[in-house]
């Protein structure tokens, strides 16, 4: 029976586990130390400690059920040491291609020993490789899937911390905040800012809003759509907002593209966009004595 079959081969790859375990332990330590030793990602002790417990998993695996089912304990614990395994070296400077080389060694170790038995027949070395190149396949994959997912949560952070950075809302007066904008607007970054600066021109009681555009190397309908759209939001929060930074090319841009801003109040510089601010709340900005500026 298929049963039967199955269960006596794993009872064979057990027995060689168990027979050459010794010698199959001494050969992956030497390997891992090769591969992660003398680049100090690993200790020899490290090494010794991650070879026995890959071995003593493998083999609860083996003996858990006469088919390897993914969705038992023991394959799962054996997953989860290898993810933990790759992270670790990842953490310490390894690369992802020396993990999966490692692995590819672990399945050759058991392919060369299974070829040295010569109590097995073709059909049942063919069916064992068959097993093996499945469970180390699996394996490889799930850690270069988790890799991926880690990396594109990294990228993720990153983008949100540079979107925090590069668009950073400071209080220059009381009630009037500025906001310079650097890069590229996208809706997502749009949405982003405009709740921000709404939440802090609330919070702040802010009168008046100064967006500078000098960062802006770029300019397009859409992009234009969603400066008028945050400049708008702020109105309706009761504040005014004024765009300064407007640049000759972008200017040209905006004419081209028959923007109308007609409305919205804008400065050629930031400098005279705060001093239409302080204007706007009353505050008369004159020099001082000497060579020094002063605000009344």
């Amino acid at each position: 029976m298929p049963g039967e079959s199955e269960v006596s081969l794993n009872e064979l790859l057990i027995e060689q586990l168990n027979v050459n375990m010794a010698n199959i332990s001494s050969i992956i330590e030497k390997e891992g130390q090769q591969l992660f030793g003398q680049s100090n990602l690993l200790s020899n002790e490290e090494i010794t400690e991650y070879t026995l417990e890959f071995l003593e998993l493998f083999v609860k695996l083996l003996q858990a059920d006469s088919r390897i089912d993914r969705r038992r304990k023991e394959f799962k614990a054996l997953r989860e040491f290898f993810t933990n395994f790759s992270q670790q070296l990842q953490l310490r400077g390894g690369d992802l291609s020396e993990f999966v080389r490692y692995v590819q060694f672990l399945q050759r170790v058991f392919l060369e020993n299974l070829q040295e038995d010569q109590r097995l027949t073709f059909q049942q070395s063919r069916e064992l490789l068959l097993q093996l190149a499945s469970v180390f396949n699996d394996i490889t994959l799930d850690v270069f899937n988790v890799y991926l997912e880690e990396k594109e949560r990294t990228i993720t952070a990153q983008q949100e911390e540079l979107r925090e950075t590069s668009t950073p809302i400071t209080e220059i007066w009381d009630g009037v905040l500025t906001l310079p904008i650097i890069g590229t607007l996208d809706s997502s970054r749009t949405m982003t800012v405009m709740e921000k600066l709404l939440a802090r021109i609330e919070a702040d009681r802010a009168k008046v809003v100064v967006m500078d555009v000098t960062g802006v190397t770029a300019i397009d309908s859409q992009i234009s759509h969603h400066l008028i759209q945050m400049m708008r939001a702020i109105g309706l929060m009761g504040a005014d907002a004024i765009l300064t930074g407007i640049r000759p090319e972008i200017a040209r841009a905006m004419t081209n593209l028959e923007i109308d801003l007609g409305g919205m109040i804008t400065r050629s510089t930031l400098s005279e966009g705060l001093k239409e601010a302080f204007r706007r709340l009353g505050i008369h900005v004159s020099p001082a004595r000497g060579d020094a500026g002063e605000t009344r």
